[in-house]
């Protein structure tokens, strides 16, 4: 007798998901900021946040611009962002960034996580990248980790982020790296 499979899986995100992206990304950074930012700088709009991804999912910038979603039968429990390097030393052709890696926090550690990733990676590949990086939050050492373990590494660049525009709220990245063999 052979015991029951979870229902997981990894897929490109349709507009309908939007609102659940939005949601998980808005209750996400509530964590994830909660140390470095104070709450009200954070958005709590989803409805504006979903506006958002709707748009941005349905007429992408670009078309190797992709967002994937982790799912648990039908609920959205992780997305992630791909496509060309955004960064002045990147070669648009050979480069992609990976912009966002976001699990929902309370389905950490159940494979969400490598399933998704692997799924980016398997997306920049067949958009024929041949490297790829990810901006991290210098103290996010959860993130770190887990892309150090699937072959990521620190390049030696590293950035401050203005996100008020007054310099009162600064966010450091470091970036990571990784070539596709």
């Amino acid at each position: 007798m052979s015991s029951p499979t979870a229902d997981v899986s990894v897929r490109i995100a349709w507009a309908d998901d939007a609102a659940a992206i939005a949601a998980l990304q808005l209750r996400t950074w509530r964590t994830t900021y909660a140390d470095l930012l104070p709450p009200e700088a954070l958005p709590d709009d989803v409805d504006a946040t979903a506006a958002a991804w709707a748009a941005s999912l349905r007429k992408p910038q670009d078309a190797r611009h992709r967002v994937l979603v982790a799912l648990e039968r039908n609920r959205v429990v992780g997305f992630a962002m791909t496509g060309p390097g955004s960064d002045p030393d990147s070669d648009p052709v050979a480069d992609a960034e990976m912009q966002e890696l976001t699990i929902d926090p309370g389905e950490r550690g159940k494979g969400h996580g490598s399933r998704l990733l692997q799924a980016a990676i398997d997306t920049m590949l067949a958009d024929r990248f041949t490297r790829a990086v990810q901006w991290t939050i210098a103290t996010d050492d959860a993130l770190r980790v887990f892309l150090s373990e699937a072959g990521w590494a620190p390049d030696g660049a590293h950035r401050e982020l203005d996100l008020d525009g007054t310099g009162a709220t600064v966010v450091k990245q470091v970036r990571l790296h990784t070539a596709f063999s």
